[in-house]
């Protein structure tokens, strides 16, 4: 027999199918009372399971086809409360294996599916009850009509009727008082048959009475509705409650005028607990027995809704995968079982609701008008309850965890714009450290989606060209001659217009996308400095490049530098390759190996920001680079006319980053020189070229022809 065919490849195993419904034949048979054979009852239950089978791999007949299934065991007297609950159990338990190969995805499906088969069930038990209520009550009706033929007849037909019901009903007078139950109502309430003629029924009011029941009741008695159903909570005798399906109807006088009630009551209280018992596994995490997700944005939907004023205390464990990796899962699930009792704990006088939202997240839900101090004592309350020691088994486990403080009226009364903000300040307080809280504030997240868009953005960009390259001098200090000029990248972004490169390129770094723009930048540049080589050869411009420690690092960047060459036909010894001191100390091995080919190229090699590293002295001689750049700090601590203390010793250590400079043979570039006395200072010392808004601010490829043309 071939397996039943669905889409996405799933498929309901006929064999699985039997297996399972043999196992809930035996199981039905042993929990209660079938009124047909074996095999008969097999072959019914097989259907049932094909059909569930079929309908959970078709997510819109689910919910119809489990309820349908739910009906069709009562009309087959499959009844007893047992029977639907390993039904409803094993939804879950067995058929996704047995049934349809362990296929996975079908949890929410499974869920309906449960819900649907227990409502289908519940309303086919319901429906009949009520027929055989209404055919039990208008059979005391008839035995009423009876008694004013024949008075006698009728009433052998009544009690029979009344005395040899499985239901309990009642009767009682307009004003309440009981006339008469039959056993089933007095053993329904614990009571004999006279106990419950001494009382009135406004004696059986339960504190959990649905709203507007007895003002139904009012009516019924007054005459204005002949009947009404509800279901009806009653405290028995020993003080338990029963739950019951409570049907009653009014009995009238010939003229028309109320005479008394009789009152049809059937014991729901194993249905009304399988339901309760059902939502409360919907709503609830099954591992800490918390509110899980579902409950938790019902419950703030509805204070959003309501008060509008709520907040909301999101808590992650750190490093809990680390605990979960090396000591297994079982420690793990414990552990959280134990930060779940404290969390709860902590706030239990406030009454502050705590869910589990999945893994090692935690949410303290703050109702009420409550400011952010106080949700600051409820998040370190939080913190101080996880941070105590764990001991289980013969572990000690210390954990602490991050908590994402936010206010609705801070971002709006949506309850997904509030747990996002909430989840964006929770990482804001775990990249600050372990253990701590942060509070939203809605112009860090402003600057932190401007920050994301631009990430989004840069990929994009870089397509379409919006990248441009602007050039600096950089000047001989001997006789103020344009040496050189430093590529810095900018964007044109179409909306925010010109962006400089402090806003860009840490997130190319950090995103990789460095290696592609730095391409780009080196390939631009090239061909920049071919065009003023070519428009002016006795200038001999070099053109210089910074290059990030991941554009370094590449295998490729020696091809990809001489191809760069070789394209736009510039000479090797007019292109400059900037690196930081810490990637150029850092390097060893193949990086050296790197080094040298570049070098072996003809270009040269320059270190960036020399002085604000750690610079290994003897290893930097066996580098193959041609010149330092001082980092700018040193140049800035040159003020100019009036020196004090601070400048002499900036001065000293540019002498001796010189001195040190040309004992290498290396060439020296000032940075960020921004006035004239700084740059005659740096003449005193020797220093061999310079850069900076005193020689011309960064500018545009055509401007620096022109400088060149001598415009």
């Amino acid at each position: 027999m071939s397996a039943v065919g669905a889409p996405g490849g799933r498929a309901v195993d006929p064999a699985g199918a039997h297996s399972y419904a043999t196992e809930w034949a035996q199981a039905v048979r042993r929990l209660g009372f079938v009124p047909m054979s074996a095999a008969d009852t097999e072959r019914l239950l097989l259907s049932y399971t094909l059909r569930l089978a079929e309908a959970l791999l078709h997510a819109d007949e689910v919910a119809s086809v489990a309820a349908e299934v739910g009906q069709a065991m009562v009309e087959a007297h499959l009844t007893e409360p047992d029977m639907i609950e390993w039904s409803v159990r094993s939804l879950a338990d067995r058929l996704p294996d047995q049934v349809l190969g362990g296929a996975t995805g079908l949890a929410d499906r499974i869920a309906v599916a449960q819900g649907a088969l227990a409502a289908g069930f519940a309303r086919a038990l319901r429906d009949r009850t009520f027929a055989q209520q209404e055919s039990i009550a208008r059979s005391a009706w008839q035995a009423r009509d009876d008694v004013e033929r024949a008075l006698r007849d009728s009433e052998a037909r009544f009690r029979a009727v009344f005395r040899g019901a499985a239901i309990g009903i009642g009767i009682a007078d307009v004003d309440g008082q009981i006339i008469d139950v039959n056993q089933p109502f007095a053993d329904l309430l614990g009571y004999s048959i006279e106990e419950m003629r001494q009382l009135n029924v406004t004696a059986l009011v339960h504190h959990d009475d649905a709203p507007g029941m007895w003002e139904l009741y009012g009516e019924l008695i007054e005459g204005k509705l002949e009947s009404g159903r509800v279901e009806k909570r009653y405290y028995r005798k020993d003080g338990t409650s029963v739950w019951t399906d409570l049907a009653v109807s009014l009995i009238r006088h010939d003229d028309g005028r109320p005479r008394f009630t009789i009152a049809v009551a059937e014991d729901i209280t194993q249905r009304y607990e399988l339901q309760r018992r059902l939502r409360f596994q919907a709503l609830h995490d099954p591992l800490t027995e918390l509110p899980n997700r579902t409950l938790f944005f019902e419950t703030l939907s509805r204070l959003l809704s309501s008060s509008g004023r709520v907040g909301v205390c999101f808590l992650d464990l750190d490093g809990f995968k680390a605990i979960n990796d090396s000591l297994g899962h079982d420690l793990g699930d414990r552990l959280l079982m134990t930060i779940a009792r404290r969390l709860a704990g902590c706030v239990a006088e406030y009454g502050y609701l705590v869910a589990r939202m999945g893994g090692d997240e935690f949410v303290i839900l703050v109702d009420g008008d409550a400011g952010v101090d106080n949700m600051i004592a409820v998040a370190e309350l939080a913190l101080n309850a996880v941070s105590a020691p764990v001991f289980i088994d013969d572990h000690q486990l210390m954990v602490s965890a991050s908590v994402g403080i936010v206010a609705s009226d801070l971002v709006g009364t949506s309850a997904a714009e509030l747990m996002k903000a909430a989840d964006t300040t929770l990482y804001w307080a775990k990249a600050e450290g372990r253990g701590r809280w942060a509070v939203y504030d809605p112009e860090r997240s402003a600057r932190d989606i401007a920050r994301s868009t631009l990430v989004a953005e840069l990929p994009v960009a870089l397509d379409r060209d919006e990248f441009v390259l602007h050039y600096q001098p950089i000047v001989s200090l001997l006789d103020g001659r344009m040496l050189a000029v430093e590529a810095l990248v900018r964007w044109e972004h179409p909306e925010l217009g010109l962006i400089g490169p402090d806003r860009f390129i840490g997130l190319a770094e950090e995103t990789g996308l460095i290696v592609r723009l730095g391409e780009w930048v080196l390939r631009q540049a090239c061909r920049d400095a071919q065009r003023w080589h070519v428009d002016f050869p006795d200038a001999r411009l070099v053109v210089s490049v910074n290059l990030a420690a991941r554009q370094a690092d590449a295998p490729v960047i020696v091809d990809t530098v001489a191809d760069a060459l070789s394209s736009s036909g510039l000479p090797a010894e007019l292109l400059q390759l900037e690196l930081t001191e810490s990637a150029v100390m850092g390097s060893g091995g193949e990086p050296l190996r790197t080094l040298h080919r570049l070098a072996e190229l003809g270009v040269r090699l320059a270190v960036d920001d020399f002085g604000t590293g750690y610079s290994n002295l003897a290893y930097l001689r066996r580098l193959p680079i041609t010149c330092l750049k001082l980092a700018a700090p040193f140049v800035e601590g040159i003020r100019g006319d009036e020196p004090d203390v601070a400048d002499h010793r900036d001065e000293r250590i540019v002498d001796a980053l010189v001195r040190l400079a040309h004992a290498l043979e290396l060439w020296v570039t000032a940075e960020a020189v921004e006035t004239e006395p700084q740059a005659e200072r740096l003449r005193a010392l020797r220093c061999d070229s310079a850069q900076g808004r005193l020689f011309g601010p960064p500018e545009p490829a055509a401007v620096i022809s022109t400088r060149l043309a001598g415009g």
